[in-house]
């Protein structure tokens, strides 16, 4: 598994990779944003851990790109932060990132989020020789694929990460119910799921601009306010 360090400060960022690679980890180093950019593309890593205060581009910008253009992987991403205010946890997470770690932070925290993000990928949809179509969708749970039909009548295949099609899938198979933040962890990640509650909102926004018309108006998955979402088709 190879993890992207991207720290401005030479020694937490050094402490951070000798923490990692005592675990068996590929770490690499980068200290500002527009290299953690380059060095994405290059190394492809599984797990990028990401400074909130960096020189030039910060992480908040850092990681929305990466969310804008992901390359072969889709890696997890933990955002650190000094400041710890919720105002930042909130955006961070709006962002596209996956956690986030508070300075200071112990080694053993830093492992336990690391390996909890990475135990997430694990957790996948055990394949099943089944399908599910509504009106507008067909997911093939064996072959892991999701189709969205088009008012042209001709089929798209929808690009859909490992989580995203899970999360999705979860929708499809149960038309109308209404989904908490709990159940959906529960469903994605059981119990390696160690985070705020919050991600799951992320992934959902990440998943309506894949499915929905208009995200910003959804049809498909909706808010049910003050409980969580639900599928409709």
């Amino acid at each position: 598994m190879k993890i992207l360090i991207v720290e401005d400060e030479p020694e937490i960022a050094k402490l951070i990779q000798q923490t990692l690679e005592r675990e068996g980890f590929t770490c690499f180093q980068c200290h500002n944003g527009l290299t953690a950019l380059q060095a994405f593309k290059e190394q492809e890593p599984d797990v990028i851990i990401l400074d909130l205060m960096l020189p030039g581009l910060d992480g908040l910008e850092v990681c929305a790109r990466i969310r804008q253009q992901p390359g072969k992987k889709d890696p997890f991403i933990l955002m650190l932060t000094a400041k710890g205010e919720e105002i930042d946890r909130v955006i961070g997470l709006s962002t596209g990132a996956d956690d986030y770690l508070v300075k200071p932070f112990s080694p053993k925290e830093l492992v336990a989020r690391v390996r909890a993000l990475l135990r997430r990928s694990l957790r996948q949809i055990q394949p099943q020789e089944l399908i599910y179509t509504t009106e507008h969708f067909e997911v093939n749970i064996d072959q892991r694929t999701a189709t969205k039909k088009m008012p042209s009548g001709e089929e798209e295949t929808l690009n859909l990460s490992n989580l995203e099609f899970n999360l999705f899938s979860t929708f499809v198979k149960q038309p109308g119910r209404v989904w908490n933040r709990s159940q959906l962890i529960e469903q994605l990640w059981g119990d390696d799921f160690f985070g705020d509650e919050r991600v799951v909102d992320t992934h959902i926004g990440r998943l309506r601009k894949k499915v929905e018309p208009d995200p910003a108006n959804p049809t498909f998955i909706k808010t049910v306010i003050g409980v969580g979402y639900k599928f409709e088709d």
